[in-house]
């Protein structure tokens, strides 16, 4: 017999409650057949879908979490980790590193919303730091594709740090110029999203994703107001002018490259892809 955990079906889809068989939503790039509902799909395969054919070299895959605080809720912290990488196949919640699309050498990083639900914590958050810093380096263009539910409280007031250590090498791309492309997938939230998920120069986001920075509950809990229909949904922010795009997955590679076709590609983009990474 086959593997029968790639013909079952997995439970009903969201959005229309149809079921349909894994292999079947896999092979339409993780979306409903039904109705198109975007499920979340994990960071290699993110990688695969956007970028050309083995062109993925990562960058600093030899950092670890660290448990610094000793952090103990249900889990203590070192099993939480061990877990997530055991269900995940990574190291941490980002995967960086330089690739091409279309031929086109650009720096990358991808979010896993399965590591922990993609928190950042001071290994995401060095990890996107050098990936952004590199590719200024190198004049290469640059895309963060984010998934995350916020802050990893398990590394305390260091993981807030990271808001503004990504938010400073940011900055380095502004300052060559080059490009910096980020697409927000389901869910983008907390402090990824208050610092290098929205201070991109286009920001992108797929059909139905969850963005904003502190939860719905706890907004109305704040507010005690009844929040818009929709809201914090990815069609909500672009009709309030806050993305630019809402680009559905089986055409966000073509719109990536065409986004980056509109700026002059420097030589030391192409050196960057002949080893020096």
């Amino acid at each position: 017999m086959g593997d029968v955990s790639r013909v079952v079906a997995v439970p009903a889809c969201p959005t229309c409650g149809e079921c349909h068989l894994r292999d079947e939503i896999e092979a339409n790039l993780s979306l409903c057949p039904g109705c198109g509902h975007h499920y979340r799909v994990r960071a290699r395969t993110r990688l695969e879908q956007i970028l050309d054919l083995d062109s993925f070299l990562e960058w600093d895959d030899d950092l670890r979490p660290r448990d610094h605080l000793e952090f103990v809720d249900l889990l203590p912290y070192p099993q939480r980790l061990t877990d997530a990488s055991r269900r995940s196949g990574l190291d941490e919640a980002v995967l960086t590193g330089s690739g091409r699309i279309k031929g086109l050498a650009i720096g990358v990083a991808v979010m896993d919303f399965g590591f922990i639900g993609g928190s950042m914590g001071v290994v995401v958050g060095e990890k996107v730091a050098r990936a952004m810093e590199r590719s200024a380096s190198w004049a290469m263009p640059f895309v963060a594709v984010t998934a995350s539910g916020g802050a990893r409280m398990q590394e305390g007031l260091m993981s807030l740090v990271q808001m503004a250590k990504t938010s400073v090498a940011r900055s380095r791309l502004a300052e060559v110029p080059v490009p910096y492309i980020s697409v927000l997938t389901d869910p983008t939230m907390g402090g990824v999203m208050a610092s290098f998920g929205a201070s991109a120069d286009v920001i992108l986001a797929e059909p139905g994703a969850t963005i904003g920075f502190a939860g719905a509950r706890v907004i109305r809990q704040a507010t005690h107001e009844e929040l818009p229909p929709g809201f914090q949904t990815s069609e909500f922010m672009y009709d309030l002018g806050f993305i630019d795009q809402v680009v559905p997955r089986p055409q966000l590679r073509e719109k990536l490259s065409q986004l980056l076709a509109l700026y002059p590609v420097p030589k030391a983009a192409f050196q960057a892809m002949t080893g020096q990474a």
